[in-house]
């Protein structure tokens, strides 16, 4: 069971959680606000309000949902990080794969 870790514009970020959601990409999101700094195209950006999602699905849907956060994404080339879980509650795994089938 996946975790993917996923940064977007702020005023982004609801509408890609309720689509992860609602396309049965994902069974929850998490949304956490922060600031962040980065170097693009040469120029840096000091605390640029965006928006972390943690998005948690199961092995067979990451690549749907992957593909489909990189057309729906607002960004040129979004972040999108997969992390496998090293550890999960059985019930917890059990009804993240209920909620994405």
């Amino acid at each position: 069971m996946p975790t993917v870790y996923i940064t977007a514009p702020r005023d982004a970020a609801s509408d890609l959680a309720a689509f992860l959601i609602e396309e049965k990409l994902a069974a929850c999101v998490n949304v956490v606000d922060c600031d962040s700094y980065y170097r693009w195209d040469g120029e840096v950006f000091e605390g640029d309000e965006e928006a972390i999602l943690f998005a948690k699905t199961t092995a067979d849907r990451y690549p749907k949902l992957r593909e489909r956060l990189e057309a729906e994404h607002p960004n040129d080339v979004p972040c999108v990080e997969r992390f496998d879980e090293a550890d999960v509650l059985d019930s917890y795994a059990a009804w993240v794969e209920a909620e994405v089938r």
